[in-house]
């Protein structure tokens, strides 16, 4: 069996972000915005495959953040939505975005050995410990004010999922949080376990990322910042005897010129930003998650209306490689891309970009 397409070789990893989501990764009001169809994301996954693009990571989510577009007011589900498109392709690896407190372990960890068959070893699992409070009380749950408790139970989550994937023999489980009798994880992921993505900003999560993820998800916003950042997240990894690599990611707007550019990052998100979308984003963020620095609001606020916070790659195709190539020198170990529109913009992005990127020696 062949490695895993995100565990395998030391290129700098491309996947896409939220094309599971209406609007994807832009609250804008533009009409072109994206439209998370089912058929949207086929043709974007089989253009992605054949473009040897590595990954694609869907966000889960329950209730919109409102506004005039309710952006992220229509979500695929994401397990049945990878389930789909590792149907669908040959090489790339698509994730599943599970929240620990709405989705069982032993039901979770059967879903995933599931799609991993469908896709013949490609499928990942990006873990959820929660932070967004309305979406809790949507489901009928209660968020944890405490990181301590959130990730304790996410780990006890995660220790269940585990066991089921590597013992052979029916099982017990009377743990804080979970009870099960007598179960087993039968099937098992192909390789026995898969990639695994978190995304932590709290001393808690950091701590649950570099205990058992294979990749930590973090903005990039200040890059001399996240090269400490990496050095220090890789570092605590390191010393628990783990290899951890870190991604972040990104928003692309690539046309010939800069100045074609800037204008349609004006025209989206400026002139034509849903500006209640983006403060309800920026608050629930800032109130329940410690994945961005507090210090840089001002600039997060408008980078939350470019591309949900993404670290902006703008400008031609030579500049937005060189933003690439200082990503990949930072440290981080590959970026997901968003496009206003993905069908639309990947093309042009694939064809004048990816070249530069192999030239240059990271893909």
């Amino acid at each position: 069996m062949t490695q895993h397409p995100m565990l395998s070789g030391d290129r700098f990893r491309l996947g896409t972000f939220s094309t599971n989501c209406s609007s994807g990764m832009t609250p804008t009001k533009v009409p072109e915005r994206w439209v998370n169809s089912w058929d949207n994301n086929l043709k974007l996954a089989q253009m992605l495959d054949e473009a040897g693009i590595d990954f694609m990571l869907p966000i889960a989510r329950w209730i919109g953040y409102g506004g005039e577009t309710d952006f992220h007011g229509g979500v695929l589900e994401t397990m049945t939505w990878a389930a789909g498109l590792l149907a669908a392709t040959k090489n790339i690896a698509v994730f599943a975005t599970i929240h620990t407190a709405a989705n069982h372990p032993v039901v979770v960890a059967k879903q995933i050995a599931t799609i991993d068959q469908i896709g013949h070893g490609r499928a990942g699992l990006n873990i959820v410990a929660g932070w967004n409070k309305p979406e809790y009380e949507a489901l009928g749950l209660t968020l944890p004010d405490d990181h301590e408790t959130r990730y304790g139970y996410a780990q006890e989550w995660f220790d269940l999922v585990c066991k089921l994937w590597t013992s052979d023999e029916h099982f017990d489980w009377n743990g804080k949080y979970f009870k099960a009798a007598k179960v087993k994880g039968d099937p098992k992921p192909m390789r026995g376990t898969v990639p695994i993505i978190n995304a932590a900003g709290s001393p808690q999560g950091r701590e649950f990322a570099t205990d058992n993820a294979n990749f930590l998800f973090t903005p990039a916003i200040d890059l001399e910042r996240s090269k400490t950042e990496i050095a220090d997240l890789k570092a605590q990894a390191k010393a628990k005897g783990r290899d951890v690599n870190v991604l972040t990611f990104s928003h692309v707007i690539c046309r010939p010129t800069e100045a074609e550019a800037k204008a349609y990052a004006d025209h989206t998100a400026v002139q034509n930003a849903d500006t209640d979308a983006v403060d309800n984003l920026v608050r629930l963020q800032f109130a329940h998650a410690h994945s961005f620095p507090h210090d840089l609001l001002a600039q997060i606020k408008h980078l939350f209306a470019l591309g949900h916070g993404g670290f902006p790659l703008i400008g031609t195709p030579d500049q937005v490689a060189d933003g690439i190539l200082k990503l990949h020198a930072t440290g981080f170990a590959g970026t997901t891309l968003s496009f206003v529109d993905y069908v639309e913009e990947f093309p042009y992005f694939r064809d004048t970009v990816l070249p530069k990127l192999a030239a240059a020696g990271i893909r």
